[in-house]
């Protein structure tokens, strides 16, 4: 049978009074009707206490499985009822979200209810409460046989609205067959308005709590570093890559330097709430891209800072090598040009010289003039063979080659630069250095810098006598070449900076800041190192360590 929606009826104030005082009773049914009077009232008390409690019960964080069995609880006193059980729409579909008890199941959770012949989508769509006996009754529906076969004999389903908007059934069921009284209508209506609102506050607050792991999954997930800052500078939040970064420690002296290093930004940022950019240089040789943002409450107030660093170091090298291999590259073609151009008249000037040589005797005057011709024709021949390798820079071949050799070569292209600058070279170079495994060329190319970084360092150094030491040796598994010079030196606050690329003190057209950059990824890419001691006005000393190939090493060793 179908019941139609019930409204609760206050009951008149003065016609209580009237039935508690037996004003319009008789002297013989007074007492009876006061009996059932008093027995009404302390039902509608007992209906209220279920009510207050299962309200307070409802918290937004408690699942609906535990707000069911609180209503299910306090119901079976009152209505001596067995199962609830509670539909939801989702995707236009009426769906089995919650049953309690758990063992009364008929259908699978999440299961949907199909809507044609169905008691649910009945009271749903007519939004009515609906009342079905389930024994001796022809009615046809989809519920009865899965009820009947959970000996639930009485059924009563109560439409859930929002705002006017059907979100589900609540369905209640009994083996009691006896029929449901108008006040246990009235009450489960005011329970399921009631049940209305705290479906859609848990729903929301889990939502809100959805929608925030979402975000501080996201936040995790991201590959670059998030800190967020208070005005004080004190860490609110940070995702997991800030901990490998700084591995793990809030403290370490990473973090501290990052704090000291980004107090101005995150304070200009405060004041002007615009964004700001830095880049800051770690002593690991770490280079961050470091970016600012402020965060504004809905009164559009600062109360935090966004500190976003994308870990760019391999990026600047990358870009520190292309930018010199094009400028070896241009500067190669421009030497292998030269070379090509003066190959020619200079294979004249030595033959000419060699043949004036044959017809001349030892005592003959011009013989001193032509054996300068010749000496300078073959210094000329081997700066241009210096030239013609360093113009194949491109080529990096790998193989065995001793640094004594590439110090030499080296030497061939720069002696005449380092003689028109006064500055005195001294050789300490170990005869029996045994050969190491790497590019030729690409070692060089830190030879070249390290020389040109030592002659710019004496061309301002106030001294009279000007001198570049090199030495190598080896010192056990590994060769060592060592480049002193005696000029201005470097700030010890530089000296851990000087590695980075771009950094420079010279002016725009003596150096890009890429040398000692480009250097130090060489001597990594071969196993190495390059470390640099230095005191102002004293000099700085650059050490380069190579690392011997296996069999000399166990040569050595044995």
């Amino acid at each position: 049978m179908h019941c139609k929606k019930v409204n609760p009826v206050l009951e008149d104030k003065q016609e209580m009074i009237a039935l508690l005082t037996g004003v319009k009773s008789s002297k013989k049914n007074y007492y009876t009707e006061l009996k059932t009077t008093v027995e009404q009232l302390r039902k509608k008390n007992i209906q209220l206490e279920i009510i207050n409690e299962v309200m307070k019960s409802m918290k937004i964080d408690m699942s609906l499985d535990e707000m069911l069995q609180n209503v299910l609880d306090r119901l079976k006193v009152l209505l001596h009822c067995e199962r609830l059980s509670l539909l939801l729409l989702r995707n236009h579909e009426l769906v089995l979200t919650n049953v309690y008890p758990e063992g009364s199941r008929g259908l699978k959770i999440n299961s949907a209810i199909p809507n044609r012949q169905s008691l649910y989508w009945s009271a749903l769509l007519n939004k009515q409460i609906i009342f079905q006996q389930l024994l001796n009754t022809s009615d046809v529906f989809f519920e009865k046989e899965y009820l009947l076969d959970l000996d639930i004999h009485n059924v009563i389903v109560l439409p859930i609205f929002i705002k006017n908007k059907g979100i589900g059934v609540l369905s209640i069921g009994r083996q009691d067959p006896s029929e449901w009284g108008l006040d246990d209508l009235v009450f489960l209506e005011q329970l399921t308005d009631h049940l209305a609102v705290s479906i859609e506050n848990t729903q929301l607050y889990h939502e809100v709590v959805r929608g925030k792991q979402q975000w501080e999954d996201t936040f995790k997930a991201v590959d670059d570093m998030i800190i967020v800052f208070d005005k004080n500078l004190n860490v609110l939040q940070y995702n997991d890559s800030v901990r490998s970064f700084f591995q793990y420690n809030e403290l370490s002296p990473s973090f501290a330097l990052l704090r000291k290093e980004c107090k101005s930004i995150i304070d200009e940022t405060f004041r002007s709430q615009m964004p700001g950019y830095r880049d800051i240089y770690f002593k690991n040789n770490s280079i961050c891209e470091t970016y600012t943002y402020p965060v504004q409450n809905h009164q559009h107030q600062v109360y935090g800072v966004i500190l976003y660093l994308k870990d760019v170091t391999e990026k600047r090298k990358m870009e520190a090598q292309l930018l010199h291999s094009g400028k070896l590259a241009a500067i190669g073609e421009m030497a292998a040009g030269i070379a090509h151009e003066l190959n020619s008249p200079l294979t004249a000037i030595l033959g000419n010289s060699q043949l004036l040589l044959r017809n001349k005797e030892k005592d003959d005057p011009s013989s001193p003039l032509l054996n300068d011709i010749k000496n300078c024709g073959d210094r000329c021949k081997r700066i241009i063979k210096s030239l013609l390798t360093f113009s194949r820079q491109d080529e990096y071949i790998f193989g065995s080659f001793s640094l004594n050799d590439g110090i030499n070569q080296v030497l061939n292209i720069l002696r005449y630069q380092l003689e028109k600058n006064e500055i005195m070279i001294t050789l300490e170079l170990d005869e029996d250095l045994p050969e190491i495994e790497g590019s030729q060329q690409q070692i060089e190319q830190i030879i070249i810098n390290l020389i040109l970084n030592a002659r710019d360092a004496l061309e301002l150094a106030d001294k009279a006598k000007k001198e570049i030491t090199i030495i190598t040796s080896q010192q056990e598994d590994e060769v060592q070449l060592i480049i002193m010079d005696n000029g201005i030196g470097i700030e010890e606050n530089r000296l851990s900076e000087i590695f980075h690329p771009f950094h420079t003190t010279k002016e725009a057209e003596k150096g890009t800041g890429l040398g000692l950059s480009v250097s130090f990824g060489i001597a990594n890419a071969h196993g190495g190192t390059l470390e640099v001691s230095s005191t102002v006005k004293t000099g700085s000393t650059f050490t380069l360590r190579l690392p011997l190939p296996l069999t000399q090493e166990l040569e050595v060793g044995g």
